[in-house]
């Protein structure tokens, strides 16, 4: 088996977490001097999280007719995933109807994510070891101020961000892209990600892949340690 000489990391569920709905909620009506009692807020937050509003959060329970072309498409382009997420938040009713514009720009702070317990120690890890780093990632913002905010932006060479390329995983061109920049022969490439179905498209190229469960932080204090043991040490 040829050596790995690059890591691929999908960003959420797998280095960070965003934060939870009742959280996000509570943010964005503390900012906007407003208040909900404890059972309003709460059931609102559930509401918000069932229609899958939250992005990176659980996925809608079910997505609207309306919006489910929209809804395919959505990590295209920034466009796309504001629309797509703003129309899903929209079939929850909140004090103001600017909140749920307010909702999806909170989402894009750093302060909405965490990074995983580990995270910093295996990228800094694998950056001692020579291996080279990528995120590539579903998405429709620039997620580079999370990785600086948090301290992981040292540890990482390139970012391949769906939305700035018009091409969503699992299209294993996105992938491409990020094997190409790194300068590495993607059976040589090691994709980590939490989605089969998304981040699988990299074996498509020929890239081993390996996938984290998405859990809550405190839930998984160490799920990305097996990588080091998946890219062994250099010789």
């Amino acid at each position: 088996m040829l050596p790995m000489l690059a890591v691929l990391f999908d960003f959420s569920g797998t280095l960070f977490r965003i934060e939870s709905a009742e959280s996000w909620l509570s943010a964005v009506l503390d900012a906007a001097g407003l208040a909900l009692d404890p059972a309003a807020l709460a059931g609102t937050a559930r509401a918000l999280e069932e229609a899958g509003a939250l992005p990176g959060g659980a996925p809608p329970r079910r997505v609207p007719d309306d919006l489910a072309e929209l809804w395919r498409i959505r990590d295209r382009s920034a466009e796309l995933h504001r629309a797509a997420y703003t129309g899903l938040s929209r079939r929850v009713p909140l004090p103001d109807p600017a909140l749920h514009d307010a909702l999806y720009e909170r989402h894009m702070t750093p302060a909405a994510w965490s990074p995983y317990p580990d995270a910093l120690g295996v990228l800094r890890t694998l950056r001692e070891r020579g291996i080279a780093v990528g995120v590539v990632s579903n998405i429709g913002w620039d997620l580079r101020p999370v990785f600086r905010e948090h301290g992981l932006d040292p540890y990482v060479d390139t970012y391949v961000l769906s939305y700035e390329h018009g091409i969503q995983k699992p299209d294993p061109r996105l992938f491409e892209k990020a094997c190409t920049r790194l300068g590495a022969d993607p059976r040589q490439v090691l994709m980590v990600g939490d989605s089969r179905h998304a981040d699988g498209g990299a074996s498509a190229l020929g890239c081993r892949v390996h996938f984290v469960d998405h859990l809550p932080v405190a839930e998984r204090p160490d799920g990305l340690r097996p990588v080091l043991d998946l890219v062994g040490r250099p010789d």
